[in-house]
């Protein structure tokens, strides 16, 4: 399964009507939209949105039918899928810093063997997905792990060999293809390099730093904290564009849903593993683009970026670990992650001053573009947030024509 969901939230869409620019109406306008992704058949929604010069706006919606299982709150836990690469990426640019790694050392140096075409693929086209190995994900051997019937630990070590057994897609640094193998691979370099662990790592080099208490590596189903919970569909009620090996998660059910909360997402790994909260996400974007987390050369490195389609060299970009995205209101960076029950986007500005995050608590209607209802409320939500965050005029719905 993709951890990555840009089709999900196109940032390019033309600019529409704009409403009151004041902080009341873009709060106001920001609730409202939110509470119609709802109504479009989320379970839940949290947003926090900061412009750089005041209180943040903190929103927090759930449909009626989930307050039996928790009160969702803004600043309640959530799982963020392949935004962890962010965090692994500034992991591994430390390294460098240190001079214990280099972006031109080839994988095979550290994964003797593990990798195919090792030799010829480096730590950077892992961290821009421009290596061509295939996608562990795709694997079946994953599903019942993903759908949260299979609890084994999943290592570093194990989802690289997944991925590895097959054929590359195309020849080293020709293309960009989103894999978790890439990032499978950095996690066992990190582990091979430091002997320490990727929740440790976390923990010490960027949690505990930053006073990020809500932010962590997960290796099992636990959480920390009041965290929100995570639904997809059950079997009768998935859309029918769904696959059939997707259809039926494990978990608790109740009107037409599962709750996979206490789904592992230990699968994920180096990719997609990390717990944290808006505001943990805030303080972490802030620190990483403004310095704090990286000296200015590896902060440039990972900002150097490829095209993410080729056919649109000015449009989506992929640099080590986050992308940059044009947008009406204001070029961001930022990553999105989808992960069964939750898909989170971040985005901050180049110097970490704004930063927003929507979670939106179900994932299959993303992942696999089946519910055009929900996709069309997230859009006009997160064009909403994102020029909240640049500060700039909340849009309004366009007139019908």
């Amino acid at each position: 399964m993709s951890l990555a969901l840009a089709a999900a939230f196109p940032a390019a869409a033309a600019a529409t009507p704009y409403a009151d620019s004041g902080a009341t109406a873009q709060r106001a306008q920001l609730q409202q939209l939110a509470r119609k992704l709802v109504e479009a058949g989320a379970p839940g929604v949290i947003v926090r949105v900061d412009d750089g010069r005041g209180r943040p706006v903190e929103i927090a919606e759930q449909a009626a039918w989930t307050r039996r299982d928790h009160l969702l709150k803004a600043g309640d836990e959530f799982r963020m899928g392949s935004t962890t690469m962010t965090t692994t990426a500034t992991l591994v640019l430390q390294l460098v810093a240190e001079g214990k790694l280099a972006l031109t050392d080839p994988v095979d140096k550290w994964l003797p063997g593990k990798v195919p075409g090792g030799k010829a693929i480096t730590l950077r086209m892992l961290l821009n997905h421009t290596s061509g190995l295939f996608d562990y994900t795709d694997d079946a051997a994953l599903r019942p792990s993903m759908l949260g019937r299979d609890r084994r630990r999943w290592t570093s070590a194990k989802l690289l060999a997944v991925g590895a057994k097959h054929d590359p897609l195309f020849a080293p640094g020709t293309k960009w293809s989103y894999s978790n193998t890439n990032y499978a691979a950095l996690g066992a370099v990190l582990e091979r390099v430091t002997g320490a662990s990727l929740a440790d790592l976390l923990r010490d080099r960027i949690a505990r730093p930053l006073n990020l208490k809500h932010t962590y590596y997960a290796t099992d189903a636990a959480w920390r904290g009041p965290h929100a919970h995570g639904y997809e569909p059950d079997a009768a009620h998935m859309p029918p564009g769904v696959p059939a090996e997707f259809r039926n998660f494990a978990g608790a059910r109740h009107h037409g849903h599962v709750d996979v909360s206490d789904n592992s997402p230990g699968w994920g790994g180096a990719a997609g593993a990390v717990v944290s909260t808006t505001r943990d996400w805030s303080r972490f974007n802030t620190a990483l683009m403004s310095g704090k987390l990286l000296p200015a050369a590896q902060l440039a490195q990972m900002r150097a970026t490829v095209p993410m389609d080729p056919q649109q060299p000015d449009g989506l970009g992929y640099g080590l670990g986050i992308q940059t995205v044009p947008h009406p209101c204001g070029t961001f960076w930022g990553h999105e992650g989808g992960i069964p029950g939750y898909v989170a986007t971040s985005s901050t500005d180049r110097t970490g001053t704004r930063s927003a995050t929507l979670l939106i608590s179900t994932e299959m209607w993303a992942e696999f573009e089946t519910d055009p209802k929900i996709a069309k409320a997230a859009q006009a939500l997160q064009m909403a947030v994102t020029c909240t965050m640049f500060g700039k005029p909340v849009p309004t719905a366009a007139p019908a024509s």
